[in-house]
């Protein structure tokens, strides 16, 4: 059984701010997610995008009943743009959480992937003992993005991706948070 989240909380890093979404970022959402280098590289979004997937987002992140908290990587405040890119948590069972997280391609290798997995855990918002993430085997920069943020590797597993329409093969991370 899943807890259902309540609230979610704002996050600061250096350099943008980890917020819920809102409606205004449709748009932004909508032109990077409809890359098809982005999608393929994750497990939900489908290529082509097609209408209204950032919006339903959108409305399923601020449900009442959801059990994913998502946080849009905001640099508006600190001269970058509105929307970098997007991390979520997934309850998991006994005090786990799943980290998912996508940067717009405009913003790759900058760090900001790296930067917003970590801010995320130092905060911590599901108060969970271990975290979970993957990156498709195809894509290696994902995979250091969670050994920079101090994942250990764990083993290959496969993933579905929408946007591949096939199972892809993945290497899994975990993270023991500090006691």
């Amino acid at each position: 059984m899943h807890e259902m989240i309540t609230d979610q909380i704002t996050v600061t890093s250096d350099r943008f701010v980890l917020r819920p979404p809102q409606a205004s970022d449709a748009g932004l959402l909508n032109m990077y997610a409809g890359d098809r280098n982005l999608a393929r590289g994750t497990r939900s979004i489908p290529h082509p995008l097609p209408p209204g997937t950032m919006e339903n987002l959108i409305v399923r992140a601020l449900g009442p009943n959801r059990t994913e908290d998502i946080w849009i990587m905001d640099g508006s405040a600190t001269g970058h743009a509105e929307v970098l890119g997007t991390i979520s948590l997934t309850h998991m069972d006994r005090a786990q959480s799943e980290v998912f997280y996508w940067v717009a391609p405009a913003f790759w290798n900058v760090g900001f992937a790296t930067e917003a997995v970590k801010s995320l855990l130092s905060a911590n918002p599901h108060h969970a003992e271990r975290y979970f993430a993957e990156a498709f085997q195809d894509n290696p920069g994902s995979a250091r993005v969670l050994t920079n943020c101090g994942f250990d590797y764990l083993g290959d597993a496969e993933a579905f991706s929408v946007a591949r329409n096939a199972v892809v093969p993945t290497w899994t991370y975990t993270l023991k948070v500090p006691s």
